[in-house]
């Protein structure tokens, strides 16, 4: 065990900890820069992995600056995930385990992650951030306390008009960084190091297909989290319901006693979740949610789908009722409308695997320790490629990558954030 603890601090995100350390041919935050240029926003219901070709733009210049940094077997997968192994630098490196890191290339379809123009507030000094393209987009300090703890350092931001890609290029980046310093640093022992990136974890992307076996990790950690500390061994459980409305379309002009608008009744679905009293705008902490966030209204057929996440089983299974119920209601206000239902696991909460593996979130505590940062547990109020690695046995809990607001137009990060 003192093994695993040696080597994961010193692998873990907490490098700049070792004195007169040669510092990397590149920062983790110009890399940073670099790599949101690149559009890499996955797309839903695409049926093959990657979901857009544009995340192998990515996926091929990691792969290029993988073997320029020494890695070795690299390779690109048919699915789009990047392996490579940085080899260790021990006596006999079967001595401990082989540790690996994943971060994601894609962003999420949720807003637009092409033509980021990043913005570097330097030397913040404090109060609300306007985003300048956009000036209705604002990061106060109201909603985003942390703003406190990051006086002195540059924000990074984009416009205003995209989000800026932190989820998870920070991630990307910061890998990378820790990749090139271990090679400008050979006096730092370790074993061997297992690298991955990732595609279309934001919409569910080929876990099933990653190489577990071939990529030769024990344990691993996802480096996907958000603000500078937490540490995660929890996430959802998470299903995702697709309601489907079918009705009969005709010429509006000829239309009456026979149309059937399956719009309408999609739309009092909708209404229903006005009621509902756990959604993600009312819920925080280890409340769970229901959360109608795509569909398509049609008068033939329309279509909502739900995302359902709670920390519990049980709840998901309450939450499943509550849409069911909902769906039965409308079904007896349109009763012509015909109302389909299904739902598919997403993933499972990785705590039911990791509470047999403390040591794993406490050595990442303490590493976070030795590199001046306070860590604690936080379960995460979303889903991670690991969760799914956990589930196939290849322990991942996540760690942090200094971000903040995922998946909107205020998301931010900072120099420090990155560098840590």
């Amino acid at each position: 065990m003192r093994k695993i603890a040696v080597l994961l601090f010193v692998i873990t995100l907490g490098l700049q900890a070792f004195a007169q350390q040669a510092a990397p041919t590149e920062s983790a935050m110009s890399r940073f820069l670099r790599y949101v240029k690149i559009d890499t926003q996955s797309a839903e219901d695409v049926g093959k992995n990657p979901s857009t070709e544009k995340q192998l733009v990515l996926a091929r210049l990691l792969e290029k600056e993988l073997k320029l940094l020494g890695v070795q077997n690299v390779r690109i997968s048919d699915e789009g995930i990047v392996y490579g192994m940085v080899p260790g630098n021990l006596a006999d490196n079967n001595s401990v385990p082989t540790i690996g890191f994943i971060a994601h290339m894609d962003t999420s379809p949720a807003v637009s992650g092409a033509n980021v123009n990043a913005i570097i507030h330097k030397n913040y000094q404090g109060g609300d951030i306007v985003l300048p393209n956009d000036k209705t987009q604002v990061i106060t300090v109201a909603q985003n306390p942390d703003l406190k703890n990051l006086i002195g350092d540059d924000i990074i931001t984009a416009d205003g008009t995209t989000l800026l890609g932190s989820d998870d290029k920070s991630g990307v980046a910061e890998l990378m960084t820790m990749i090139d310093t271990l090679k400008q640093n050979p006096s730092i022992k370790h074993g061997n190091v297992a690298i991955a990136f990732t595609p279309d974890e934001e919409v569910g992307g080929p876990m099933d297909q990653f190489d577990i076996k071939g990529w030769g990790a024990k344990f691993a950690y996802t480096v996907d989290g958000e603000q500078l500390g937490d540490i995660s061994n929890e996430t959802w459980s998470a299903r995702t319901a697709t309601i489907t409305f079918r009705g009969l379309s005709t010429h509006p002009g000829t239309a009456k006693g026979m149309m059937i608008n399956s719009s309408i009744a999609a739309g009092a679905f909708l209404a229903g979740f006005a009621k509902y009293p756990h959604r993600p705008e009312t819920t925080a902490g280890r409340i769970g949610f229901l959360h109608p966030y795509i569909g398509n209204l049609d008068v033939e057929t329309s279509t909502v789908k739900v995302l359902i996440r709670d920390f519990d089983l049980s709840g998901v299974a309450a939450k499943e009722k509550a849409i069911k119920q909902m769906v039965a209601a409308v079904q007896r206000q349109f009763p012509k409308t015909k109302i389909e239902y299904a739902s598919t696991l997403g993933y499972l909460n990785m705590k039911e695997v990791l509470k047999d593996y403390p040591q794993l979130t406490d050595y990442a505590i303490e590493a976070a320790r030795r590199a001046g940062v306070k860590a604690s547990l936080r379960p995460i109020r979303g889903g991670t490629d690991g969760s799914r690695l956990t589930a196939r046995g290849l322990p991942t809990p996540n760690l942090y990558t200094g971000g903040h607001n995922f998946h909107g137009k205020l998301e931010f990060n900072s120099r420090k954030g990155l560098e840590k």
